[in-house]
């Protein structure tokens, strides 16, 4: 190959861009859900020429390393989504290095942005780190590598100096999101129902301040404004070529908080809506977002599910006002409730993030928690899921904790002590039920299968709305989860009384273990004949409706 004939030197405002496309480029990172991150950076070098490589984190670390060194690669870039993953990047920066790869080694992401200098100390193999949004600084250190020339000036890196760490000015972010090429997708299997599925986005940042999350540090520590949102024709254009070029017909948000709030984003919602039946894509595709409770409406909600949403995910992270106050999310418990009986009114189905302990619980928030999952999700609308606050690099309330004395653990396991020793007890009790049972932590956790049953119907209902005999299937699905839900709660506020108050237990792990397998029995048998009742039918109405959309 004539490397001459991949240099180019192209006109920008700063100069002449000078590079050497030659050599590709290696992105390396989560892949089980797609990622879009990768995917922006991967289609942006390749806008300019490079060619470039994406490798599951996953895959075993032998064929990445054959893969890498086959390829030569200008650089190999680390794409680390969570935290807790830093030691396994860690591992497998030193296995490259350890067998022979002598390329740059950089990584992005919220965790080596925010915390650029403890990334270095952990993983010592890289030569930078780039901060924050990085399609425009990975592309030019791509430029400066491949044509020899320094890098260390740039915009957006931090870099090793001898013993010293090295902070270049932040570049401001991304101002038109548009202008970036749409993200390369593998379009690997991701489906329901035979239906194809992929994220997409329609906006950056987040314009909330929860004590809890890095995201709004991410987006406010670099210059630039926080929140951006792309034009809502190019978000539906995007959505029909992937709809007529990929198959695509679930588009799965990953909007840290998708445009809904306030009157300039409800207009940006409504002018969206429009877009889509412009495209004709109402009844033909379905979607989800992220987006906070105070941004259920119910006109609009309304207007959305008729457009093909059918899933909406909330943080809605407690429900003691004690716990919003200590998380900072600015809403009220009653506002939360609200929103869950807003989206059950409107038939759009709901999944929640929810911290059952945080840094400020006690046994009586503890059992508000429960008594607020029961008002939301006893009636068996959705599987009941819960977690406890991680004090994540980068957030307040990590510094907060840090400053008290209160912190604990590492950086792959964040923890903290809680204000009274019992719920340290109370807390390892409840893991010890989750992980013998499987009940919601289990990579095929019954909550999970519960939620993709309820995905499932729901898809059917906005795509395959002749099947008949759905109404009854929801019904018999609704039952098992509020089941499931009511025995899991019940079984956690047992466990409260047992450690705090000295109580005795009404069940065993034997018997949390039997009834989680039930109800997980129950599940598959009815949702089996529901599915193998209508397969005929289900099939030949999927895709007649994907010939009518073509």
């Amino acid at each position: 190959m004539d490397c001459a004939s991949h240099l180019k030197i192209l006109p920008s405002t700063t100069g002449e861009q000078i590079r050497d496309t030659s050599r590709p480029v290696v992105l390396i990172g989560f892949q089980r859900h797609s990622n879009l991150g990768l995917g922006y950076l991967a289609a942006t070098l390749a806008s300019r020429g490079y060619e470039v490589k994406i490798f599951d984190f996953e895959v075993e670390r032998h064929k990445i390393l054959k893969a890498v060194k086959a390829l030569d690669p200008v650089l190999v870039g680390f794409s680390l989504i969570f935290q807790s993953y830093v030691n396994w990047f860690g591992a497998l920066a030193r296995y490259l290095r350890d067998n022979g790869v002598v390329c740059h080694f950089v990584i992005g992401g919220h965790f080596p942005s925010l915390s650029h200098e403890r990334t270095f100390a952990l993983i010592p193999e890289l030569d930078s780190v780039v901060r924050f949004e990085g399609e425009e600084t990975l592309l030019e250190l791509a430029d400066r590598l491949s044509t020899d020339r320094d890098w260390r000036a740039l915009e957006g890196l931090s870099y090793k100096d001898g013993e010293t760490i090295v902070a270049t000015p932040l570049r401001p972010l991304i101002k038109d999101l548009d202008a970036l090429p749409y993200p390369i997708r593998t379009f690997e299997k991701n489906t329901i129902l035979g239906r194809n599925a992929t994220p997409i986005l329609a906006s950056r940042g987040c314009a909330r301040t929860c004590s809890f999350c890095s995201i709004h540090m991410f987006y406010r520590t670099a210059p630039g404004k926080v929140v951006r949102t792309r034009k809502p024709e190019e978000v539906a254009r995007e959505m029909r070529y992937l709809f007529e070029e990929h198959d695509i017909t679930i588009f799965l948000f990953q909007d840290d908080d998708f445009p809904l709030y306030g009157a300039v984003w409800r207009q940006w919602a409504h002018n969206f809506l429009a877009e889509l039946h412009r495209n004709d894509l109402p009844g033909r595709v379905v979607w989800k977002i992220n987006c906070r409770a105070d941004a259920v409406e119910p006109d609009l909600f309304r207007e959305m599910k008729a457009a093909g949403l059918y899933l909406v995910y909330m943080g809605l992270e407690s429900g003691s006002e004690e716990g919003l106050r200590t998380l900072h999310k600015q809403i009220t418990v009653e506002q939360n409730l609200r929103a869950v009986r807003i989206l059950k009114e409107t038939g759009v189905i709901f999944e929640f993030g929810f911290m059952l302990l945080d840094p400020s619980s006690s046994f009586e928030s503890v059992r508000e928690n429960l008594d607020f999952l029961r008002a939301i999700v006893g009636d068996g609308s959705a599987g009941a899921s819960f977690g406890r606050m991680a004090p994540y690099d980068g957030t307040p309330i990590k510094d907060e904790l840090e400053k008290s004395g209160r912190l604990r653990g590492d950086v792959c396991k964040p923890d903290y002590d809680f204000l009274d020793p019992k719920l340290t007890r109370f807390y390892r009790e409840i893991l010890t039920i989750v992980e013998a049972t499987g009940w919601t932590h289990a990579s095929n956790a019954l909550t999970l299968q519960l939620n993709f049953a309820w995905n499932e119907a729901a898809l059917i209902e906005l795509l395959a709305p002749r099947v008949p005999g759905l109404s009854a299937y929801k019904d018999r699905l609704r039952e098992i989860t509020s089941d499931s839900n009511n025995a899991l709660i019940q079984a956690i506020e047992d466990t409260s009384y047992a450690v705090c108050e000295g109580r005795p237990r009404r069940w065993s792990l034997t018997s949390l273990r039997a009834q989680c397998e039930n109800f997980a029995d129950r599940l598959e048998t009815h949702r089996r004949a529901y599915i193998l009742r209508n397969q005929d039918l289900l099939l030949s109405t999927l895709r007649r409706e994907g010939r009518a959309a073509c």
